[in-house]
């Protein structure tokens, strides 16, 4: 029979570092504190089928989902509405 004890874990790594001993890069970017996203898969069902996905800033992600959220509409209706009004 196997020994367990010889399976477990030993924890030998010495505790993290402070945080101002830290590289700046794990700190946020930007001012914005936490606010609350809208999950949009609690939103109606579209019928689209094609996933787009793409970084943008916190900034540019809240003011979407104001504008999502005022006109009651999804955030790819939102998108799709701008780039039609910016291929005219």
């Amino acid at each position: 029979m196997a020994d367990a004890e010889k399976l477990k874990r030993k924890n030998n790594l010495p505790p993290p570092p402070p945080v101002e001993e830290t590289s700046n890069n794990i700190h946020p970017r930007s001012n914005i504190t936490n606010y609350e996203r809208i999950d949009g898969r609690s939103l109606r069902r579209t019928g689209r089928t094609i996933q787009f996905n793409t970084r943008v800033t916190p900034e540019f992600d809240m003011k979407l989902r104001e504008i999502a959220q005022r006109e009651g509409l999804t955030l790819a209706e939102i998108l799709e509405r701008a780039l039609m009004r910016y291929d005219l």
